[in-house]
């Protein structure tokens, strides 16, 4: 059994796969190509916002927007402690502060009342200058976005939404990475949306900014390529992984569907046995995985002995908050409270999520997780 089946996937639309690769190939147009500006246009039309910029991974596509508005050391960046290393490391990267806040218990999203507590901390001692939120789309969901949005606008704080694990939900009507002043994803192959490497995307509505964008994106370069006018990045997308984005984008929705009845078939095998994800009403997710909570980490792994003795793969996302993680020993502030990202980290699990997932191995899978 596979966590995410990749390889039904390509079968799927292997022929198309293959003959936009082989094009590529075939023009030679490795960096840069037709399909970048085509995939662009896109992705951009699929969110629902002007600008997309195309780039080689979703760290670069969280880091780009954080260089455009010039992060710098002394600043503030909030986001949660329950996530992926690469959400606070982009600060860190700035020379910026990372703040951890709080999360919802049900969403696993940046808690709105824990993030304005924090900001009011940071602003009562003065050390730091709030400068930007990232809210982090767990899961699939998106934040919480209303109440952030208000929140940071209160406080002159931009707004850059990590929508890494949520490229295809929607929020209140609207697409993810719609949803700040600016968003970013990812399309590593394991994303919802993946690539057949490493590749991302940021997006804004803002016309100054996507220039901005694509100069950071190529060295900072400027009109004449040899005269650049800002420190920038190697961050440019390879045409061979926008080819791919471009064939999976033929059946993007479609899998979406699919995803959204698996998680309603694991809802019905699973209700009142664990804690199951919970979508608020006006939200839908793009099920990046499908994650459950138990009562304590020995019922956790009590069940990982069960999948491990009948090949059943499951995954946990996060383990170590990010502020008990090394990297942030020294150098970042924390909420008052963090407890419920902790109690997370001890408790969920993820379990096989993908399109093609079959009915009878969701039976299995729930069989073993309730299983005395």
């Amino acid at each position: 059994m596979q966590f995410i089946d990749l390889k039904t996937q390509y079968s799927k639309i292997k022929d198309l796969v293959d003959s936009k690769v082989l094009a590529v190939l075939e023009s030679g147009a490795y960096i840069g190509g037709p399909e970048i500006t085509e995939l662009e246009e896109k992705l951009a039309e699929f969110s629902g916002v002007k600008h997309c910029l195309a780039c080689s991974n979703g760290t670069d596509a969280l880091l780009i927007p954080l260089m455009a508005w010039d992060v710098k050391p002394g600043d503030a960046v909030f986001t949660t402690s329950f996530t992926f290393i690469a959400t606070g490391e982009v600060a860190a990267l700035r020379g910026a502060t990372p703040v951890f806040v709080d999360i919802d218990p049900d969403t696993y999203n940046m808690c709105p009342d824990s993030l304005e507590k924090t900001i009011q901390k940071v602003i009562k001692e003065g050390k730091l200058t709030p400068k930007v939120v990232i809210p982090v789309d767990l899961f699939g969901i998106a934040a919480d976005y209303d109440r952030i949005n208000e929140i940071s606008k209160k406080y002159n704080i931009k707004v850059l939404e990590d929508g890494a694990q949520s490229y295809g939900g929607t929020y209140k009507g609207r697409r993810t990475c719609s949803l700040a002043n600016a968003a970013s994803t990812s399309f590593y192959p394991a994303k919802p949306l993946g690539a057949y490497g490493d590749a991302g995307a940021s997006f804004t509505n803002d016309d100054e900014l996507i220039n901005i964008y694509k100069s950071i994106r190529v060295h900072g370069s400027g009109i004449d390529k040899y005269d650049n006018i800002r420190i920038g990045l190697n961050a440019r997308m390879s045409t061979i992984q926008a080819a791919v984005l471009l064939a999976k984008l033929t059946i993007f929705d479609d899998e979406i569907i699919s995803r959204d009845r698996i998680a309603n078939n694991y809802h019905q095998l699973l209700k009142d046995k664990v804690k199951i994800p919970i979508v608020p009403e006006g939200y839908t997710s793009a099920w990046a995985q499908y994650t459950i909570q138990v009562e304590s980490t020995e019922k956790r792994q009590e069940i990982f002995k069960r999948f491990s003795e009948n090949g059943i793969p499951y995954s946990v996302f996060y383990p170590i908050p990010l502020h008990k993680q090394t990297a942030y020993k020294d150098i970042c502030v924390v909420a008052d409270d963090l407890s419920k990202s902790e109690i997370a980290a001890e408790r969920v699990f993820s379990i096989p999520m993908h399109p093609y997932l079959e009915e009878k191995d969701q039976e299995k899978i729930a069989s073993l997780i309730y299983s005395k």
